[in-house]
């Protein structure tokens, strides 16, 4: 890490706001123990040539993502907590560079044969999401993961593993969040997480929409910045704890009318 990239003033710039928003979603309660995952696209940033990958490691993936040939990503640590990262950010985080067949990637903040650790594992999420935006050629390079607590806790609620009535609940709860989360909330029904499944029903969900809800889990969150990224996932947190602190004051919110949320959106 240091050789590779002791000069390079943005990625160390990308580092430190990163570490910063992973302080927030330890101080929020959204990444308990190692909960949490955070992927960001940093290939305009780290344009160097290796002639000998050698000394790194190198994995391979088990899906190819074409699009992301000879992409780099710097990207959390599995088992990793957010409270460390933020604290000592590359003791908790890789950079990665996938390979020319876009089948693997090397680590290149690591050496090969060194005591090492492996990206998260929901890196075959995050690397199709990814993908999905590559495809499309939006500008978005951040991939978030929480376990954003008031958003998980909507999903206990049948009436709202729905993704229209969960997006009109949190629309209607507050202005901003229909002005800067527009496209609302792609809602992805329980199944392991992990799995190829829930991995193919998130990158659906993020063809419209900025924000995927998993089920009694969580969210993955795009953006153009990480802190950018946050603050979707903050605003609609908000929204739910509004409704949350009605219910509990036996107050039935009323939400914005519909004329009124149209009006917003102009």
């Amino acid at each position: 890490m240091k050789d590779l990239f002791k000069h390079n003033k943005p990625l160390h710039s990308i580092i430190r706001e990163t570490a910063e928003v992973a302080g927030y979603l330890w101080q929020r309660g959204w990444a308990e123990r190692n909960a949490g995952n955070i992927s960001i696209n940093i290939s305009e940033i780290v344009d160097i040539e290796i002639i000998d990958y050698s000394p790194f490691p190198f994995l391979d993936l088990p899906f190819s993502y074409p699009k992301l040939a000879d992409s780099s990503f710097l990207v959390t640590g599995t088992g990793k907590r957010m409270r460390d990262f933020a604290n000592s950010p590359m003791n908790n985080g890789i950079v990665i560079k996938v390979n020319q067949s876009a089948n693997g990637y090397w680590i290149l903040s690591q050496k090969a044969g060194s005591s090492s650790f492996l990206p998260t594992s929901e890196l075959s999420t995050h690397l199709g999401i990814h993908q999905l935006i590559a495809e499309r050629g939006s500008p978005e390079k951040v991939v978030l993961h929480a376990h954003t607590t008031e958003l998980i806790a909507l999903t206990h609620a049948e009436e709202f593993c729905n993704q229209d009535s969960l997006n009109n609940l949190l629309w209607g709860m507050h202005p901003e969040t229909i002005v800067f989360v527009p496209k609302g909330v792609g809602f992805v029904p329980y199944m392991l997480p992990g799995s190829v499944e829930i991995a193919m029903e998130t990158i659906k969900a993020l063809q419209n929409h900025d924000v995927a809800l998993w089920e009694k889990h969580g969210v993955f969150a795009i953006g153009n910045c990480v802190h950018e990224t946050f603050d979707v996932i903050d605003i609609l947190a908000k929204s739910a704890r509004i409704y949350f602190m009605c219910q509990s004051a036996n107050i039935l919110p009323r939400g914005l009318t519909a004329s009124q949320l149209s009006d917003l959106k102009l």
